[in-house]
């Protein structure tokens, strides 16, 4: 009994913490968004007419469509990457294995503000590298202005998220790979299965955890993009980087609608639920 007691007052602080910043948020998200919630002015309860308003809203679709095409593209992009680089930098020496885990991990303890703003200057439709390569190698016949043409900048906003997102898969598949039970693949090997065979057959097997996890984070992190919205483009131009993330910022904190906004974070929690029940599920019968 002692002994449980100290166990329950060693958890008590993450205990409180959690539900005072975990619990409690997440039922007021769900409460409020029942509600005409605004500054200034007592709360109206309104039911489900924030569900309603938000499925008639064209900018809500807009903004799902390309989050969703933004998760479709980044997150098997990620993996096969991640997955690619891991395996050739695993065969290496330590030492060179060790050095580009490094520089592939560094865009991700970097601030996300440090590198957007670097990545805004490469876009630069003026001096930026991007068109001066272009411009100068022939592949461009002007100056392109990527982030603020409709036709190129969500294209350009999921290629940051591509460099930043890599650097954690590509540490966790090295030690992935590194776990693999390498009699395992020596005997195959021996009994004539090709590099593929073994890889498919006796790694990636053995790699399924791993790889689950990364699908879950990955898509997670890409339903909730938000600070190279924020960064480059406010949702423009033309709605053509809105995503959920930056549109519930807006209408909660630009339009103070905080019922709406929390409609929103509703609607966008079920369907990440929804996505990682369903890459657990297919994790499982793998």
């Amino acid at each position: 009994m002692h002994e449980t007691m100290t166990g329950y007052a060693f958890m008590l602080p993450f205990l409180v913490f959690f539900v005072m910043f975990v619990l409690y948020p997440m039922f007021m998200c769900v409460y409020t968004s029942f509600f005409d919630a605004t500054m200034g002015r007592d709360d109206i309860f309104v039911g489900l007419g924030n569900y309603r308003s938000l499925f008639q809203d064209p900018v809500f679709w807009i903004a799902l469509r390309n989050t969703l095409v933004i998760v479709l593209v980044s997150v098997p992009v990620t993996c096969a990457f991640s997955l690619w680089v891991a395996s050739v930098i695993s065969k290496m020496r330590v030492g060179a294995t060790s050095a580009f885990r490094c520089i592939f991990y560094l865009p991700v303890v970097t601030g996300s503000v440090a590198v957007t703003m670097v990545w805004k200057w490469m876009y630069n439709n003026y001096y930026g590298i991007f068109n001066y390569l272009g411009t100068n190698l022939g592949l461009l016949d002007k100056n392109i202005n990527w982030l603020g043409d409709s036709r190129y900048a969500l294209g350009c906003i999921i290629l940051i998220l591509l460099t930043t997102s890599v650097g954690q898969p590509i540490v966790l598949y090295v030690s992935a790979l590194d776990n693999v039970d390498k009699s395992l693949v020596e005997a195959a090997e021996v009994d004539g299965a090709s590099q593929m065979q073994a890889f498919w057959k006796i790694k990636w097997p053995q790699m399924m955890p791993t790889t689950l996890y990364i699908l879950v984070i990955t898509t997670i992190n890409s339903f909730q993009c938000f600070a190279l919205i924020q960064l480059l483009t406010l949702g423009g131009p033309k709605n053509s980087t809105m995503t959920i993330m930056y549109y519930i910022y807006y209408n909660a904190f630009k339009l103070y609608k905080y019922g709406y906004g929390n409609a929103m974070g509703v609607i966008l929690a079920i369907i990440i639920a929804i996505l990682s029940a369903v890459q657990f599920k297919l994790g499982e019968e793998k």
